[in-house]
Parts: structure tokens; sequence; C-alpha cells
């Protein structure tokens, strides 16, 4: 890697193509030894098969480096700039910081991919300003070609497997956010239930039975029970007042979706980590933590956040 990468502008954020694992291996190491050379805190998180190669590649390095697997930690893609990018940035407030990131890989699912594009859009708004390097690892072989595409949107800087670094000329990472503010469409089968200020108790009680009844159990009904009460409580504050509450299950996963007149205005929205002694502000993000996936969609109709928790 040339000194694109390792420049001390505020924030960089390339996006490396790779097609072998030696391409992988090598670049990712090249790249947390530079790290090592400036003393740089650094994180990775990464799909765990590869997780190994970049631990095998660095040898004795490797043991001051953190490293998580991002199918666990990044399972919901809306975690991963509060919990996992700023969450390690954020302890380190007076150093630069360098981490890989892999949040897309091959095996995530079509109704994940949105939320995955968004989020590597977003890194761009939640990290402007800030002393960090982010590499985001992408496999030009197995994944589809307009994940490629997007990512040469969502990245300024752009690596190849052989290391040659170029400047992107589609960078536009907005445009990603917006096109990937799909409309969610109802799903038929649903149980829904409307309410309104004086009814939220009852919309969290017609949760936990819905989810009962479709096969949830243990921890995760106060899961459902948390997520339920900070989106209901959202709308009855800031979404007009009032909301329609959607409960179904779908490819073995319990769906629980909420509807609103509001509309969201930051697009970091559950995605920014509160600030000391801020009040409020956590109810989406919390949602974020504890759910299996996330979709978000807002317009001028109103606002509609659906979460997926598997069964």
């Amino acid at each position: 890697m040339t000194s694109t990468v390792t420049t001390h502008e505020s924030f960089v954020h390339p996006a490396l193509f790779y097609r072998t694992e030696q391409e992988y291996t090598h670049q990712t190491v090249t790249f947390l030894r530079e790290g090592l050379t400036n003393g740089e805190p650094m994180a990775v998180a990464v799909p765990g098969p590869n997780l190994e190669l970049i631990k095998t590649g660095l040898g004795e390095d490797a043991e001051s480096i953190l490293f998580l697997d991002m199918t666990e930690a990044g399972r919901n893609p809306g975690r991963i700039i509060p919990k996992v990018l700023r969450g390690f940035a954020d302890a380190h407030p007076t150093e630069r910081v360098r981490i890989i990131g892999e949040p897309i890989w091959a095996g995530r699912s079509a109704i994940e991919y949105p939320a995955c594009a968004q989020h590597e859009a977003l890194i761009n708004a939640a990290f402007e300003g800030r002393a960090a390097t982010i590499l985001c690892p992408y496999d030009e072989v197995r994944l589809d070609p307009d994940v490629i595409a997007d990512a040469k949107a969502t990245h300024p800087t752009l690596i190849s497997g052989r290391g040659r670094e170029s400047a992107s000329d589609v960078y536009d990472w907005q445009a990603i956010v917006d096109r990937y503010n799909q409309a969610l469409a109802p799903a038929p089968d649903a149980a829904t239930f409307s309410y309104g200020g004086e009814d939220l108790p009852a919309a969290r009680q017609f949760a936990l039975a819905q989810a009962t009844r479709l096969g949830m159990t243990g921890e995760r009904l106060m899961d459902v029970e948390l997520a339920v009460a900070e989106l209901t409580t959202n709308s009855v504050v800031h979404g007009g007042g009032r909301g329609t509450l959607a409960v179904w299950a779908e490819q073995a996963q319990l769906v629980c979706e909420v509807r609103d007149a509001g509309r969201l205005t930051d697009p970091l929205a559950g995605r920014r980590p509160p600030e000391r002694g801020q009040l409020g502000g956590r109810g989406l993000m919390l949602v974020n933590y504890v759910a299996d996936l996330v979709r978000v969609h807002t317009g001028d109709d109103g606002t509609t956040v659906r979460f997926y928790l598997s069964l």
C-alpha cells in the first residue's frame, strides 16, 4: 500500500477488493503492520474464517490487536457504528485508530443487504473529522457485482488485491443512503395493533403474546418487549402520537414493525452513541443492539421501523 492510506488527514475510508485468500491476508496484514509502526490502537472485525487468516499472518504481532467476529458483533449492521467502530474509537479519544471492518460477506441475505449498504455509507458521516482509518474488505469473487459497485460509491479510496490505490470517481455516500431508503411493504398475514399514548402497555403485551404464539421463548421475549416499548414510545413522543404495530413470522425470524407519522431527519439516528449526560435519544440505538436486523424507511408520509429476531 502507498501513503494514501497512512496519511494523517482526519478520516480515511478505503475499500479493499480481494480475489484470493493470499491477497486478503497480504493486504490486511500490511495495513495492520503499518499501524503497529505508527503506534496506533487497532481493531479487526471480520467474519470468523478471515479473522484466522489475519491472526495467522500476523503471528505474535496479533497480540496487541482487538479481534471481533463480525458475524456476531455485526449481525445487525445498525449496531456496527455505535458498538464496534465508535465503541473502539471512543475508547481511544486522543489517538488515531486503525480498524478493519468487513460487514458484507457472501451469505448476507437480500433482506439484510440494504442495511449493510447504508451502514457503509454512513461511516463517512459518523467519522467525519475523526482521526481514524477504517479499511473495508470486499470479496470480488463471491459478492454480487452490484455490491462491488455500491462499495465504490461508499468509499473514497479503492485498493486492489495487489495493493494499487485509486480515488473513486463515483464516490457519493449520500446517494447510497437514499437509494436504500426503501419502502417496506406490509405483510398480508401480520397481526396488527393500533395504539396511542394510553395504549403503550397493551402494545407491549400484544407483541409478547404474538411472539409467544409464533415460537419465541426465553430471554428473546425480553428483547421483543424492550424494542417494542422503545419504538412505540417514540411514536407517541415524536411520531404524531399514534402508530400501528405489526407482528409476523418470516423465514424462521420473528418480525415486528412500527409505523407512524413521524419523519427521521437524522441519517445517523440509532447509530450515534449518546453524549455523556444526554437524556433520551437512545431508543432506536437500543433496538439496534438487541435485534438481529433493523430496517428503516422514512418519507413524507411517515416512518416504518422493522426489526427481526431469530426464532
